[in-house]
């Protein structure tokens, strides 16, 4: 299926064609001629067809001090737009590296995956790799920002004390924040008042609006962290929150993950997952959690894509039964590029969609993963649209995903904003309007402040 725009050109312009780097070397012929891979996936630009500034509004620190976290934030230009004044992010090659960024520091070469281990590349494909993938912003060491939150500390503690809450305040402050900002707001407000900031949220407001505040105070990191352990705690287990919060994610990501759930529950999140999950789907999360998936600088290699494509064949419709280990490992060591180009292959070679085969020869929690990395890796912002719709549609609106999801996208602005168009897109209205439709009172304000629309 192709969407107008899906192309990671500018919304309107043609799409760009063939990879970042080309492989394999010049004179060689690879697609054979008239096949090519697809494109990196869309851009869905909101209606006004801008997109939003790079987050973080700060300003260079002085020398001595923490540079922006790595891989996270780029100095912004002189007077940039608020929230919600939209502009329009540099596009990305295929199966480039990405640009780096300030505080990154220079890129080092890695040599190819030992030999013996499962998803490596044959020796004689000479693969080149590159720096690691950072990790995304609030999911990094503790950095030091030029920005004070003491006066918003303020005005949440002055919204929550006495007699009555301030619900708008609190939703005014929280849902305009950034990962850095939301990270030394809580910090200000427990270590000035002697205080939990998210204690005194959930002692004075209730129900979803609490959940999405809630969200909003404990920042990105702590709120995966937070909702992993819900997810695998007490009776079953919430299995689209597991693929919610660690499928499609960076290596790095992971083992932010990993480390805070550590320190906040002292329960290493590998064994509570051995705990919960059963036989191959345990085996499944295991390798995601492991992290050994290929940085987005991994280059597309056509020999190993025509490898994994025929592994990917012979373990599913190629044989009586299904070697479902081998595919999720394939799917799970991947990058989103290598992905891309396996299915646009497959498609080639067989004539059939790999998203049907997975349909076809998995079942429950395993299928509904498998078709999440598949998704995320083809178009990860229609799979955010389709994720949100999802938590809408139906006999009652299903909150708990609705609340996590809208905050999960928020944390990004590009993202949300590709989010927001994919949406416009698919259902044809604005998911600003959908989930009016589905919300009320402060908790419909909050979710409408955090994807930066009028409430």
């Amino acid at each position: 299926m192709s969407y107008q725009g899906y192309g990671g050109a500018p919304y309107g312009q043609p799409p760009q064609q063939g990879y970042g780097q080309q492989y394999p070397p010049p004179g060689q012929q690879y697609p054979p001629p008239g096949q090519q891979y697809p494109p990196q996936q869309g851009q869905y630009p909101p209606q006004q067809g801008q997109y939003p500034p790079q987050q973080g509004g700060y300003q260079q620190p002085p020398p001595g001090q923490y540079p922006p976290q790595h891989g996270g934030y780029q100095q912004p230009p002189p007077q940039q737009p608020p929230y919600g004044g939209y502009q329009q992010p540099p596009p990305q090659q295929y199966g480039a590296p990405p640009p780096q960024q300030y505080g990154q520091p220079p890129a080092q070469q890695y040599g190819a995956p030992p030999p013996q281990q499962y998803g490596a590349p044959p020796a004689q494909y000479g693969a080149p790799t590159g720096p690691p993938t950072p990790a995304s912003v609030g999911y990094g060491p503790p950095q030091i920002i030029q920005w004070d939150p003491s006066q918003d500390a303020q005005a949440l503690r002055k919204a929550m004390k006495g007699f009555g809450t301030d619900e708008r305040t609190l939703i005014s402050v929280l849902a305009n924040k950034d990962p850095l900002q939301i990270e030394a707001l809580r910090t200000a407000f427990d270590r000035s008042f002697k205080r939990s900031l998210v204690a005194d949220i959930k002692s004075e407001t209730s129900s979803w609006l609490e959940l999405a505040l809630v969200q909003l105070a404990r920042g990105p990191l702590l709120a995966d962290v937070h909702n992993l352990h819900d997810a695998l705690a007490g009776f079953g287990t919430k299995e689209l929150v597991l693929n919610d919060v660690l499928l499609g994610r960076s290596n790095a990501d992971i083992m932010a993950i990993k480390s805070a759930y550590y320190r906040t529950f002292h329960d290493k999140l590998e064994s509570v997952v051995r705990g919960d999950l059963s036989m191959k789907t345990e085996r499944h999360f295991i390798m995601v959690l492991d992290a050994k998936r290929a940085e987005d600088s991994a280059p597309v290699i056509p020999q190993q894509v025509d490898d994994d494509v025929m592994q990917i064949y012979k373990a599913t419709e190629g044989k009586m039964g299904t070697d479902e280990i081998l595919v999720c490992s394939i799917f799970s060591k991947r990058n989103d590029n290598q992905l891309r180009a396996i299915s646009h292959t497959y498609r080639q070679k067989f004539n059939k969609d790999l998203e049907k085969v997975i349909k076809s020869e998995f079942s429950g929690h395993m299928e509904d993963a498998l078709l999440f990395q598949l998704r995320n890796a083809t178009d990860k912002y229609m799979n955010a649209a389709k994720a949100l719709e999802d938590a809408m549609s139906g006999m009652g609106t299903k909150d708990y995903l609705l609340v996590t999801r809208v905050i999960r996208y928020h944390w990004d602005r590009t993202t949300l904003a590709n989010v927001k168009g994919a949406y416009q897109q698919r259902y044809g209205r604005s998911l600003a309007s959908r989930i009016s439709g589905e919300t009320s009172g402060d908790y419909r304000k909050t979710l409408l402040a955090a994807i930066g629309e009028p409430w």
